[in-house]
């Protein structure tokens, strides 16, 4: 039986299909014929596995991608950003930065479209290709725009892909603290060097989904958990009480809703990206039925104790549950940890020129020499929760929305760009001069409220922690033993 495959390419979407043609026949092909029959049946169960579970594409895939990627490690820490900002001020930040960074998604998922169409009309072929966020930037706007691109979003996904280090240590020494905390952020690190084998976003379904489910149940363990607790003896809740301390609380949860640094990735990795428009939307908002809940009840229930307390788990009281929540956490932090560092492996993969070789073992083993200084940070800065907000301020400030918001204004200022643009203004947001309207309002929110007053803050923070504890400190917050 042969077999041809012929792949047709559209303006930003990619369709596979397959031919299978006939061939031969008689009394000689008799036995063949069962044989063949045979293996076709058993090589379609195969694909239709790894269809089922690996290689993904579809509109729910990337919502599965940008809800599980978004919320990770940091449904931990929001009760911790609620001691900061005050009940009212925490509510009132995830709704707005929720919108805000659903907004500077849309506007990074127009750019890609916009660039793919381009080139694309340019007869350019993606088929082994990944594009990424600097490439899209340099197609656009030139050299300049991807070297900054390339700088933030790289020096974030290295810090972001430390952070989960670090929350997988900080989370599995709740339930065994056999080791300290740098022990288990060793043997993490090793675990998390793994991911170099899953080759792109097409196979992270499963996982994506399985993540989902992970952090639903732990918002939901934490909602239920605190309210059934109660309220501890004396609690108070005095935040906002310092400017140092507000200002870190709101960047952490600005580092909640920046989680779209792999944006263009996982709309790569759909069979129809010109579909993402409203995804990360929906997915925020699906998000946020985690995050408010949770970070309210703990609050209630524990007060000013969390200041002192990064991790939520480590105020309440163990149970089956609350270890079922530590072991789904630890595993979706695995999962995000190679949502954060993949990105990564593709520089890297262009850099040293094997990122379309077809060898995945090739890959894997090129790959490993990202893993190293990410292991190495983790286990200098283990400062789980001060780390979030100190990377949000600085890096994610830039990466996920000053620059996706001056970008779409410079790539649309020449009125032929704007009269040729692929994806027009939406319904509703006042045509081009309404979202360079809001455009300009985001750079300068998040300028002044998110890079200024939240970066000063967070390394004030972020000092202050270096000083207590000390770098390379081999437990961080742990409570003393008896």
């Amino acid at each position: 039986m042969a077999s041809e495959k012929v792949e047709t390419i559209v303006a930003g979407n990619y369709m596979e299909m397959e031919r299978d043609g006939g061939g031969g026949g008689g009394e000689e092909a008799g036995g063949g014929d069962q044989v063949g029959g045979a293996a076709a049946a058993a090589s379609g169960r195969g694909k239709a596995l790894s269809s089922l579970f690996w290689h993904g594409g579809s509109v729910y895939d990337a919502w599965f991608s940008c809800a599980s990627n978004q919320v990770a490690q940091v449904l931990l820490t929001l009760p911790y950003s609620f001691s900061q900002l005050g009940m009212v001020s925490g509510v009132l930040f995830q709704l707005f930065y929720g919108l805000m960074g659903s907004w500077t998604a849309y506007l990074i998922s127009v750019l890609y479209v916009e660039y793919r169409t381009r080139k694309e009309r340019e007869k350019v072929d993606f088929r082994n290709h990944v594009i990424q966020w600097f490439e899209v930037l340099d197609g656009l706007l030139g050299k300049h725009w991807r070297n900054m691109g390339l700088f933030f979003n790289c020096t974030f996904l290295l810090f972001g892909s430390v952070i989960q280090l670090i929350a997988c240590a900080s989370n599995i020494y709740y339930i065994n603290d056999k080791y300290d905390k740098r022990t288990w952020t060793y043997i993490f690190g090793a675990c998390c060097a793994t991911t170099v084998f899953i080759p792109s976003f097409h196979n992270y379904r499963i996982w994506s989904f399985l993540g989902l489910l992970m952090t639903t149940y732990t918002a939901w363990y934490l909602t239920i958990a605190a309210i059934a607790h109660g309220q501890v003896e004396g609690v108070t809740h005095s935040g906002p009480s310092k400017m140092v301390l507000y200002f870190t609380g709101a960047t952490n949860i600005l580092y909640t809703f920046g989680g779209h640094a792999v944006t263009v990735e996982i709309m790569h990795a759909m069979w129809k990206p010109q579909k993402f428009k409203l995804i990360y939307l929906v997915a925020t908002l699906y998000v946020l039925t985690l995050t408010l809940p949770s970070a309210s009840a703990v609050y209630w229930a524990f007060g000013d104790k969390l200041l002192d307390h990064s991790n939520a788990f480590s105020l309440l009281p163990r149970s089956g549950f609350r270890d079922a929540a530590v072991v789904l956490m630890l595993i979706h932090q695995f999962i995000t940890f190679g949502f954060a560092c993949t990105p990564l492996y593709f520089v890297w993969e262009k850099l040293i020129g094997v990122h379309e070789a077809p060898s995945t073992a090739l890959r894997a083993a090129a790959r490993l020499p990202i893993v190293l200084p990410i292991w190495f940070l983790a286990i200098v800065f283990p400062f789980f929760g001060p780390i979030n907000s100190t990377v949000g301020s600085l890096l994610v400030s830039f990466t996920v929305y000053i620059i996706p918001a001056l970008a779409h204004m410079a790539t649309f200022a020449p009125a032929a760009a704007r009269e040729n643009a692929v994806e027009r203004p939406p319904r509703g947001c006042g045509g081009w001069a309404g979202m360079y309207a809001v455009n300009c309002f985001v750079v300068a929110w998040v300028l002044v409220v998110g890079f200024g007053f939240g970066g000063w803050a967070s390394t004030v923070n972020f000092v202050r922690q270096v000083d207590t504890f000390g770098l390379f400190t081999k437990c961080y917050q742990c409570p003393p033993k008896h």
